[in-house]
């Protein structure tokens, strides 16, 4: 994933926006990542212009399912999500975004929304042992 100082060009943005498969209601995915450790710190869903916004003004905007209305991300908790870097996957329906995350990221108060019920599933076989 690259780095980059700058906004994409209207052209480049228009690309990755075609290039973008939104599901039937028009959201896409939006796996959020702290930057620097990898941490997965939310999933989100943006639609076309949501997308549009954080890949141009560089703070993550998601679709809000619930409101349906756009949510920028900080804008009233002030834990803002600042756009390090992004890539679409391999089948350009889902997209990663590599965030500076100010604050925490769950409403929960959590740093990450996936440190709020982890799973115990136990120790899993080792490969092969139960094919």
């Amino acid at each position: 994933m690259t780095q980059r100082d700058t906004a994409l060009s209207e052209t480049e943005l228009a690309a990755v926006l075609d290039r973008a498969r939104f599901a039937a209601d028009g959201l896409l995915p939006a796996i959020i990542q702290q930057w620097d450790t990898g941490q997965v710190l939310m999933l989100g869903y943006m639609n076309r212009e949501a997308l549009a916004r954080t890949l141009s003004e560089g703070r993550v905007t998601f679709w809000s399912r619930s409101r349906s209305e756009f949510w920028r991300k900080g804008d009233t908790s002030g834990h803002a999500q600042f756009v390090r870097g992004a890539a679409l996957d391999c089948d350009s329906d889902t997209i990663l975004v590599q965030v500076e995350q100010i604050g925490v990221a769950c409403h929960t108060g959590a740093r990450s929304c996936f440190d709020v019920d982890p799973l115990d599933l136990g120790p899993f076989p080792a490969t092969g042992e139960n094919a």
